[in-house]
């Protein structure tokens, strides 16, 4: 139903140099976390996300935003010893670096596949999650696969690797939405015949009466974003990544939101 995690390689590429950033908010010493990493609020690690996109980012049942990409960068939070803050933000706003550059937020954390022209705007951690796409139906749905949506109607997440794969499959009832729940709600209420999003995100809604007909390969990872050449925050994040895999705390964070254990355990 999700695609479990291969082995996830969280190489130490990065030198921990933990100076000083230039620019960002204040500058004064009551800015800036461990290891002199400037923050865009003082004390505050301040995440941008997208919810809805479970397990990765929702809505708790007390109001807060919860899932894996939180319960990562709040790993990195407690590290630089200091508390989080998650800024609900449109993926367009993330995906584009614009959030960092405006000094919205310290990370973006949004089930953010990596990529060169992504690359190019921000920089990305190392990579912590593999993602392949999936194409979910109604239960019962004459749609099996890839070659059933010729002539259907798609919905698509806006500036997402979902949207980039059904363009050059050439699909062309394509429908365009802002976010996984509306991609749903679209389908629920038969506005489009599919959707197509990370398999990993997809697979709750198989107990509520739909399936998950097809799983695409793409061989693509997610990774968190950091303003460009903010290079102490890079990698306080990267040695967060290498101490969770390495003491197992990745491990069970992954195990209570995707199901199963990562592949290799």
């Amino acid at each position: 139903m999700r695609h479990p995690l291969p082995a996830v390689a969280l190489a130490a590429t990065t030198a921990l140099l933990l100076t000083a950033c230039a620019g960002g908010a204040g500058g004064t010493d009551d800015a800036t976390a461990s290891g002199g990493v400037t923050l865009v609020s003082p004390g505050t690690l301040t995440v941008c996300t997208n919810p809805p996109y479970e397990p990765f980012e929702f809505e708790g049942e007390d109001g807060q935003i919860e899932g894996l990409d939180i319960d990562i960068v709040r790993e990195v939070a407690e590290d630089l010893g200091v508390e989080l803050a998650t800024k609900v933000t449109p993926f367009e706003t993330i995906q584009s670096g614009t959030d960092l550059e405006t000094g919205t937020c310290d990370v973006v954390a949004s089930g953010i596949t990596i990529t060169e022209e992504r690359a190019a705007k921000f920089d990305f951690s190392q990579p912590y999650f593999d993602a392949d796409q999936g194409i979910l139906v109604p239960a019962g749905s004459d749609v099996t696969g890839p070659d059933d949506l010729a002539d259907a109607r798609v919905g698509v997440q806006q500036a997402t690797t979902g949207e980039t794969w059904a363009q050059e499959e050439g699909i062309a009832g394509l429908v365009q939405f802002e976010d996984l729940g509306l991609q749903v709600q679209a389908l629920e209420t038969g506005q489009v015949d599919a959707i197509v999003n990370d398999i990993a995100v997809l697979g709750p809604f198989v107990e509520d009466g739909y399936e998950v007909a097809a799983t695409i390969p793409t061989g693509e990872q997610y990774g968190l974003g950091v303003k460009k050449g903010n290079a102490a925050l890079l990698a306080a994040v990267d040695a967060t990544l290498e101490r969770i895999v390495e003491d197992g705390t990745y491990d069970e964070i992954y195990t209570a939101r995707i199901g199963t254990a990562p592949a290799g355990d």
